[in-house]
């Protein structure tokens, strides 16, 4: 029996078109499905990294390449290739990865959880307003572009994960959010803020955005969350 999460590099159909994506699968063989959603710098190293410690969690985890193999350098070259990807357009390209990663032999259940940081929460939102096979999603500060989705399809239950201190999702859009979802769904999300903490302070890979406490304590609420709401492995 493994010890440690099998992974690969992956392709797939996905919005008419071949997809690509990183997949971990757990010890066990087998588990709940979980699609980790890549910051605007791509799928990097520290988004593999998480998406292997999810596997090492129990769930088949599946990162998909929302840039096509490409991967930020700096800021201004992330905000161009987030600008080149349409909010539309990368939930579609989502969707198809949700029903690759249910299609897979490993993947327990018929529905399952979405995991984002940053550009990729915003996605997250997106992405589980439009599918409803999606039962457990959680945005790490999510940055919603193009205006808030439609929430009146939205099944899934919601955790979020903020910093008090990022000033790019601020508390009060926050509180309108949570207004809207819950008005459009009946779903009431929990949001949570975490003291002295800024944008990305998940991302240990960045020292200057890193907050360990409240790293843990994310991680520690969000394995919980989906633990609670997902298929549990039998």
């Amino acid at each position: 029996m493994p010890t440690e999460p099998a992974f690969q590099n992956v392709s797939f159909p996905s919005a008419g078109a071949t997809a690509y994506g990183y997949l971990a699968v757990p010890p066990a063989g087998h588990g709940p499905g979980l699609i980790v959603i890549q910051e605007w710098w791509g799928l990097t190293a520290h988004i593999k990294d998480v998406t292997d410690r999810f596997a090492q969690a129990g769930f088949v985890a599946l990162a998909p390449d929302l840039y096509g193999g490409r991967v930020a350098h700096d800021s201004a070259e992330a905000a161009r290739m987030m600008a080149d990807l349409p909010t539309e357009r990368g939930v579609d390209l989502l969707s198809g990865a949700v029903g690759y990663l249910l299609s897979r032999p490993e993947t327990d259940g018929d529905s399952l959880g979405t995991v984002g940081f940053c550009m990729g929460g915003g996605f997250v939102l997106a992405l589980a307003a439009k599918d409803q096979r999606v039962a457990a999603a959680v945005p790490f500060y999510g940055v919603i572009r193009d205006g808030a989705p439609d929430f009146s399809l939205l099944r899934a239950e919601i955790l979020g994960q903020y910093g008090e201190e990022d000033p790019t999702v601020p508390p009060k859009s926050l509180d309108d959010l949570k207004s809207r979802i819950v008005a459009q769904s009946g779903i009431v999300p929990d949001f949570r803020l975490y003291p002295g903490a800024g944008h990305a302070f998940f991302n240990d890979a960045r020292p200057q955005a890193y907050n360990a406490d409240a790293a843990r304590s994310a991680w520690e609420s969000t394995l919980a969350f989906l633990r609670t709401h997902l298929a549990p492995s039998a």
